[in-house]
């Protein structure tokens, strides 16, 4: 029993850091825009088949894909902004763009079920191999997971500095605390905007392709995957960063150890959390009880 409790434990870790990931990119586009992106699900599963894509048909190694489709996924995100976010007013903005999101989810669905049909598929790498693997506790942990979520990290750590060590990073903060403050001292919030919408849809491409490498999908995953992704985002505190990094190891690792009891009453717990935390912290486990000015 000890030995299952270890793994469970480690394997929520490694996978927390991989829906970390995912989560990041929602909670950076709310702290900045207000805007609660409900295609975030099906742009990650849009990030797995371009990695599926790419090793499949032009056996490009998974990681090393990254360097296509981040900036491919960062080019469709600042579109979306420009094409369908940018127009609406900012008295309607919170709202509409619920919907605005919804139907972006919906087309992007569409074209993925016309490519590649509804049958799930998965990304089956070297990776798999029993070989690469390391042993920890007495059992085998697969090399992808250790690599996920070190990219994980490193990519959550890169955000954070682009937010707190460069001057865009503090742009972006301005606009998060009062957009119009911002206007008036000189910074481009639509600019700002666009660019933060790129860098939260670009980084949906590395959790995709490490969800694709780890799970069956198909075009309709993401609306599983956006329902945890907003149940991380909200315990972890709306805008923060460092949040939804914390949420995430913490819910999928408390998933992961109630499974070995009691496999139903997994995803239960999970939801059950949130309403704990929330009850006792409203602004989640390292959010602020007001992040924007009024």
């Amino acid at each position: 029993m000890a030995r299952e409790l270890y793994q469970a434990i480690v394997d929520g870790i490694l996978v927390g850091g991989v829906y970390a990931l995912m989560a990041v990119g929602l909670t950076l586009i709310f702290g900045v825009l207000d805007i609660i992106n409900i295609a975030q699900g099906v742009l990650v599963i849009l990030g797995a088949y371009l990695s599926y894509t790419l090793f499949t048909d032009l056996h490009i190694d998974l990681f090393i894909g990254l360097l296509i489709t981040v900036p491919a996924m960062f080019i469709l995100g600042v579109v979306i902004h420009a094409a369908f976010i940018r127009w609406l007013r900012d008295t309607e903005r919170t709202a509409m763009t619920l919907l605005v999101t919804y139907a972006v989810a919906l087309i992007i669905e569409g074209a993925l079920y016309w490519k590649y049909g509804a049958n799930p598929v998965q990304v089956n790498t070297p990776y798999d191999s029993p070989s690469e693997s390391v042993r920890v506790f007495g059992f085998y942990i697969q090399d992808l997971y250790i690599y996920g979520f070190i990219l994980a990290v490193a990519l959550v750590v890169a955000i954070y500095a682009l937010l707190f060590r460069t001057r865009f990073g503090r742009a972006v903060r301005a606009t998060m605390l009062d957009e119009s403050s911002a206007r008036l001292v000189g910074i481009e919030v639509n600019r700002v905007a666009a660019l933060t919408f790129g860098i939260g849809v670009a980084v949906t491409a590395a959790g995709g392709m490490l969800y694709g490498a780890t799970n069956a999908f198909n075009a309709n995953s993401g609306y599983d995957l956006i329902s945890r992704l907003l149940a991380i985002v909200i315990l972890g505190g709306l805008g923060s960063i460092g949040g939804a990094l914390a949420a995430a190891v913490f819910m999928i690792t408390l998933e992961s150890v109630v499974t070995i009891w009691q496999p139903n009453w997994a995803i239960l717990v999970f939801y059950v959390a949130l309403i704990l935390v929330l009850l006792l912290r409203p602004q989640g486990m390292l959010g602020r009880k007001a992040v924007r000015s009024a």
